[in-house]
């Protein structure tokens, strides 16, 4: 694999990985700050007209406006966000302990797929502290630790890791389970501005999903000479330009519960 990667055009990958990953998070910040300043208002308004706010831990929330619509600092919000950075923490610490092996962080690893190990923890790490941000902001705590379903399972897979091949598979399952849990609570927090939230950050997600997917192709088929950009076409299989995207719909039967990973 390490004489077959075209270094320049992995770097336009990651340009690319990256653009998006901007593109998710400034938009987000936008309506995220929107949305907490509505929530706030609206706590003030509960308290002062004698209304019970509540906790934001609880089932019930207070009304705001943004923007003319009436938006809801719900519980399902908060917990959503601090099960969603539960999610990212684990990868931020499964990308770092991969990157101390010496196959895929080491000196006899390949420079352009340590770059993008590199490069996909920091964005988890990105997504975490936006998550946090905005449960910090709406009166919850921040989620500082790994989603308490899936950590166990990344504990006991890491000492069966043997190469990249099971390095890959590791990663593949972690960005579908974030991907999935995104998905589905696009459909279950209380605003736009929190949808397109998840909606942006899975798109980044299931993008490190499908280039791991094409890798993984790749290896299994005992080819690693031909995890290259741009690749040699004539020598790739069939179905390498869909294996990326086996699904027509994203599914959700992974998705991680609402509040797996709430913080009480």
């Amino acid at each position: 694999m390490r004489n077959r990667v075209d270094e320049g055009g992995f770097r336009e990958l990651l340009e690319e990985s990256d653009d998006l990953q901007s593109d998710a998070m400034r938009t987000a910040r936008r309506g995220l700050g929107e949305y907490v300043e509505a929530a706030r208002e609206a706590r003030v308004a509960a308290g002062r007209s004698g209304g019970r706010w509540g906790s934001v831990a609880g089932v019930a929330g207070a009304a705001g406006l943004v923007g003319g619509r009436r938006v809801w600092a719900a519980g399902d919000d908060v917990s959503a966000l601090q099960t969603a950075a539960g999610l990212e923490n684990l990868a931020v610490s499964t990308y770092q302990t991969a990157l101390g092996l010496p196959f895929i962080g080491g000196d006899a690893a390949n420079p352009v797929v340590k770059a993008f190990a590199m490069r996909t923890m920091g964005q988890h790490g990105e997504h975490a502290m936006a998550f946090n941000a905005a449960a910090r902001r709406l009166g919850g705590r921040p989620q500082t630790g790994p989603d308490p379903r899936y950590a166990p399972m990344v504990r006991a897979k890491v000492p069966t890791i043997t190469g990249p091949l099971d390095v890959v598979g590791l990663a593949i399952s972690l960005e579908d389970v974030a991907t999935q849990t995104y998905v589905k609570d696009v459909g279950v927090v209380s605003t736009a501005e929190l949808r397109q939230l998840f909606a942006g950050v899975a798109g980044v997600e299931s993008q490190h999903r499908a280039i791991l997917l094409a890798v993984q192709a790749l290896l299994k088929a005992d080819e690693p000479q031909l995890v290259a950009l741009p690749p040699d076409a004539a020598r790739l299989p069939a179905a390498a330009g869909s294996v990326g995207f086996p699904d027509s719909f994203y599914p959700t039967t992974m998705a991680a519960p609402v509040d797996e990973g709430a913080v009480k």
